[in-house]
């Protein structure tokens, strides 16, 4: 890799390492005055800027607090290490990182970046016990979740409708679940975040058949992602986009008000309590 040719859509390590880059050079910093810095010599960071030398966690971390990335460049390190990631989602990743505004549908599970440790250690757990991953990149998948939810600590605006299908699938059992749904519960108390419920009564009338994230970055563009089974897009068609926007702006409309919403989670944590006692 090129320091001049290279590309940051053309792998997650270009995506991190062009990154770190832009960062230094932001913050005008030479290789020396970073490595300084961070206690690394430049000719490792020159290695790092070229693709030679693959960037320790170690030097992420450091370069994450001496440059302020607000844990961006740990987010790139992990999304590059963790090789069970589907196509497409570091190049969404390093997006969602530059997000003003992040807009999500889920259709049938808490998103990521709202999840409780136990909930997302239930779900990934799934997959090494049906020998589709190990467990080493289970645990590199829940790291890059706690990185990934720092982003609700910085980012100004989280608008996330659940579908009502996503309350009521009992990921982990119903102890996990009823954790999750007050974690919910304490996440919408926050000034930042909105979470609203579109019920299932709904039916044909939800507008979107897939989950699907709208992100607003700092240049007031917008880009959208999705996924399929085997790959994840991220949308960059400005009328492409648009149609999504339009059809989340229909969606929040008839979903359920927050307050609304807060009752149905409520209620069904208690369904899940009362099974625990039962249990």
């Amino acid at each position: 890799m090129n320091r001049r040719t290279l590309d940051p859509k053309s792998s997650p390590l270009a995506s991190l390492v062009v990154h770190l880059r832009t960062l230094r050079d932001v913050r005008r910093l030479t290789q020396a005055e970073l490595g300084k810095l961070v206690q690394y010599s430049s000719v490792y960071i020159s290695n790092v800027e070229t693709g030679k030398t693959a960037p320790s966690l170690k030097f992420i971390v450091l370069c994450d607090a001496a440059l302020e990335a607000g844990g961006s460049l740990e987010l790139l390190w992990w999304s590059w290490k963790n090789g069970s990631l589907i196509p497409g989602f570091p190049e969404y990743a390093a997006k969602e990182r530059e997000a003003l505004a992040i807009r999500i549908f889920e259709l049938d599970m808490v998103p990521g970046i709202l999840q409780h440790a136990g909930y997302s250690a239930a779900y990934e757990s799934a997959p090494v016990r049906r020998g589709e991953a190990t467990q080493e990149q289970a645990d590199e998948r829940l790291k890059l979740k706690s990185v990934r939810q720092r982003i609700l600590d910085r980012t100004p605006a989280v608008h996330v409708v659940l579908d009502e299908s996503a309350l009521r699938r009992p990921i982990g059992g119903p102890a996990v679940m009823a954790q999750q749904l007050q974690h919910l519960e304490h996440l919408a108390a926050r000034p930042n975040i909105v979470l609203q419920v579109a019920p299932s009564s709904l039916g044909e009338e939800r507008p979107f058949s897939h989950s699907v994230t709208l992100l607003t970055l700092a240049n007031r563009t917008m880009v959208g992602y999705t996924e399929t089974l085997q790959r994840g897009f991220l949308e960059q068609d400005i009328e492409v986009v648009s149609i999504w926007a339009g059809k989340y702006d229909r969606l929040q409309v008839n979903a359920r008000n927050q307050p609304d919403s807060l009752v149905m989670i409520r209620q069904a944590r208690e369904d899940y309590e009362g099974q625990c006692k039962l249990t």
